[in-house]
């Protein structure tokens, strides 16, 4: 017994220290990433107010960027791995539906973000990011010989402490990954994700300070009696936020029908068009933060605010169709806090909302957005909450992302990145023919709980050969009594394997297989 103890006391100080290793190297990525993207678009803001007394110096521009452009093409096609924000790709990863090297996608994902998100394209850094971590926590669990189930939570934790690093949000980064990426809330999971994450954003702050990124200043709380607003901007922004879904998951039918134009050759018209965009709105360039946080101080217009709805919607979608390494995290909360005060302008001109409100629904509109297009109401919540770095709003986005959540769920649109995740492994997965080994949690009341392993039929080809539970690891037999919360590792064959996965998911999450 003292052996066993012994034993067990090791490996959880191996995990500890991987995760706790995953966690700083990764905040040092993502942060010189970060750090690199921030100095890039003001050096791109700098040119263009020169350019305004030298408009000669556009010649040598245009001549560059039409270059930078077929190069980010180039590496974007021959590299499809790095394309858009990375996120469906770790999902493969995490699935056991899809593998990369984790090497060459770190440093071309980093350099190709670094170039397309700093040109000034609205895309977002929190994508990349997250599969910039988990390339970081896939190399190190390779390096320390991890198993196959610790590997693929050195990938989960790598995400979260990805995005943690880009947002400064471990908490809602955490929540992020293993509600909407991984789909695993395990104790093993979850606590290794959480001290990456928390081990990331440490570095982060070394970088950043400590002021929320996403601080929007507010002097009025808005009362009760105001609450309706947030029931009939929740409508709205769920009928918006479907359009999104539907425009976004079409991009790649769209560009395809342009025969005219090489794949290579996407990037340059949208990289062109940042110049006009720099010249007259740079405050709108990029992901979209520095909007948010000066959108307040802005001119209180009505037609100011749809303007730039109409321009961040428009160019997000080309900037995305680019192909370029980039995501649209941090696009859609900029989306939906310019709904925000697209709503409280519009409420004002008809005399019914005070203009002093218009900090408030910027936040909440925020969160509503993400909520209904990820379909991730708590992670929305949570990640404005951190991101704003206030409490004081827990309610009143609540109502928010809950109700333009059900518009959407009425709708019949999917979370956003889970569909990306289909249409990217519908064209990337490719059988294999070998062994490999898939995980699965069970949830209370599925199928898989409550039933010995011998009672359940297990698809050909597949054995289960470890079950977490908690902190114990159990070698299973057919008297085995499973239970929810139970992390099962299987060795399957994997010429049906997403089948496979489906089917055993379904068996532990909803008791319909």
């Amino acid at each position: 017994m003292g052996k066993d103890v012994l034993v067990k006391r090791n490996r959880r100080s191996t995990e500890l220290f991987r995760a706790i290793l995953i966690g700083l190297s990764t905040g040092l990525v993502v942060s010189t990433f970060r750090l690199i993207i921030q100095h890039l678009l003001q050096v791109v803001t700098f040119s263009f107010h020169y350019f305004h007394s030298h408009p000669l110096g556009l010649i040598w521009w245009v001549l560059g960027t039409i270059v930078i452009a077929l190069l980010l093409g180039i590496l974007a096609q021959r590299y499809p791995n790095i394309k858009g924000s990375g996120i469906p790709q770790v999902e493969g990863q995490l699935k056991s539906e899809f593998e990369e090297e984790w090497w060459p996608v770190l440093w071309r994902k980093y350099l190709g973000g670094v170039i397309a998100i700093g040109s000034g394209l609205f895309l977002g850094r929190e994508g990349p990011s997250i599969q910039l971590g988990a390339t970081v926590g896939q190399g190190i669990s390779e390096a320390t010989k991890a198993d196959a189930l610790n590997r693929r939570i050195g990938i989960a934790s790598g995400a979260a402490a990805g995005l943690a690093a880009a947002f400064n949000a471990p908490i809602a980064s955490t929540i992020f990954i293993l509600e909407e990426v991984y789909h695993n809330f395990s104790p093993l999971i979850w606590l290794a994700t959480f001290i990456s994450s928390l081990c990331s954003n440490l570095v982060s702050m070394e970088f950043f300070g400590l002021r929320p990124v996403l601080y929007v200043p507010y002097s009025h709380d808005l009362p009760t009696s105001l609450y309706w607003h947030l029931i009939v901007m929740g409508l709205m922004l769920g009928l918006l936020g479907r359009l999104y879904q539907i425009v976004i998951l079409r991009l790649d039918q769209w560009t395809g029908k342009l025969k005219w134009l090489n794949p290579v050759g996407y990037p340059v018209i949208p990289m062109l068009l940042v110049m006009p965009i720099a010249w007259y709105f740079p405050i709108t360039l990029g992901g979209g933060n520095g909007l948010i946080t000066k959108l307040q101080f802005l001119p209180f217009s009505l037609s100011l605010f749809v303007l730039l709805f109409v321009l961040r919607f428009v160019f997000s979608m080309m900037s995305y169709g680019t192909q370029l390494p980039g995501g649209i995290f941090l696009p859609i909360l900029t989306l939906g806090a310019v709904l925000g005060a697209v709503y409280c302008a519009a409420m004002v001109r008809l005399g019914i909302l005070p203009a002093r409100y218009l900090p408030n629904f910027i936040i909440y509109a925020m969160a509503g957005y993400f909520a209904c297009i990820s379909k991730a109401p708590f992670t929305a919540i949570l990640l404005i909450t951190e991101m704003v770095g206030s409490l004081d709003h827990l309610m009143p986005l609540a109502l928010v992302a809950t109700t333009a959540y059900l518009v959407v769920d009425a709708l019949h649109g999917q979370p956003v990145y889970s569909a990306m995740f289909d249409n990217f492994i519908g064209k990337k997965h490719q059988q294999s023919g070998h062994q490999d080994t898939l995980t699965v949690t069970i949830y209370a009341g599925s199928t898989l709980d409550g039933i010995k392993v011998a009672d359940f039929k297990w698809p050909a080809n597949s054995i289960v050969t470890l079950v977490y539970r908690g902190e114990q690891q159990i070698v299973p037999n057919g008297r085995t009594l499973l239970q929810a919360g139970d992390t099962l590792v299987i060795s399957a064959h994997c010429d049906a394997q997403r089948k496979l996965q489906q089917y055993l998911t379904r068996a532990a999450h909803d008791g319909k297989a």
